[in-house]
């Protein structure tokens, strides 16, 4: 890997975008079980390493030999909230969370992935600058897709029957800080991983090329 390379092989992503959906489907089938909602992490996270194009170009949601990951991980959450609410014996349509606003995670999950997507941009290996980078963008986006969740769901639901800015400001306050430590625990869950691997082939690159059979 070098250091203005895709974060990851192509021929690896495949596998990674099975991860990323694996682990949303099980944290997400049970938002407020032992295993907090991944969603909005594993949207970043694919954002950086399944964004189509290449380091220094424009990040878009199409195009690439992976145009489909994030309409298909959008397609994965809403069958999941499907399953999980029908399940209950409940009408989906129906649902205290299905509204005109639910259709707003798309947006809002569109932000997540952009920043992803800036910060493989400006990716450049393994550096203090990078992991600035990772705060910020990852910090700035989840505020970004909870302003977007968040405020469709206060002004346009019909399960807000009260509504004004000052409600709004107190709804935005109570769930802010669970939402964001959340992302962020997953993402550097994520950050950890990717460093311990990017270390690891290192290590064996440097070994292969220190190997006798590698002079051969």
């Amino acid at each position: 890997m070098t250091e203005t390379a895709s974060p990851l092989a192509k021929d690896l992503r495949l596998g990674l975008f099975l991860l990323l959906g694996l682990v949303m489907v099980a944290t997400r089938s049970h938002h407020f079980g032992p295993l907090p909602d991944a969603s909005w992490a594993m949207f970043f996270i694919a954002g950086f390493y399944l964004s189509p194009g290449k380091p220094q170009q424009p990040v878009t949601l199409a195009g690439g030999a992976f145009r489909w990951a994030f309409p298909l991980l959008m397609v994965l959450a809403i069958a999941v909230d499907y399953a999980v609410i029908s399940a209950q014996g409940l009408d989906f349509w129906r649902h205290y969370c299905v509204s005109p606003a639910y259709w707003f995670l798309v947006p809002s999950y569109a932000v997540l992935w952009f920043g992803g997507a800036w910060l493989r941009a400006r990716y450049r290996g393994l550096h203090a600058r990078e992991g600035a980078l990772l705060v910020a963008s990852a910090i700035v986006a989840a505020s970004a897709c909870y302003l977007v969740s968040n405020g469709s769901f206060y002004w346009i639901s019909p399960s807000v029957p009260v509504r004004s800015f000052g409600g709004w400001v107190a709804n935005l306050g109570d769930w802010y800080l669970p939402f964001m430590q959340t992302t962020l625990v997953y993402v550097g869950i994520a950050a950890a991983l990717h460093v311990g691997a990017t270390l690891a082939l290192r290590a064996l690159g440097g070994a292969a090329q220190r190997s006798p059979q590698s002079h051969r």
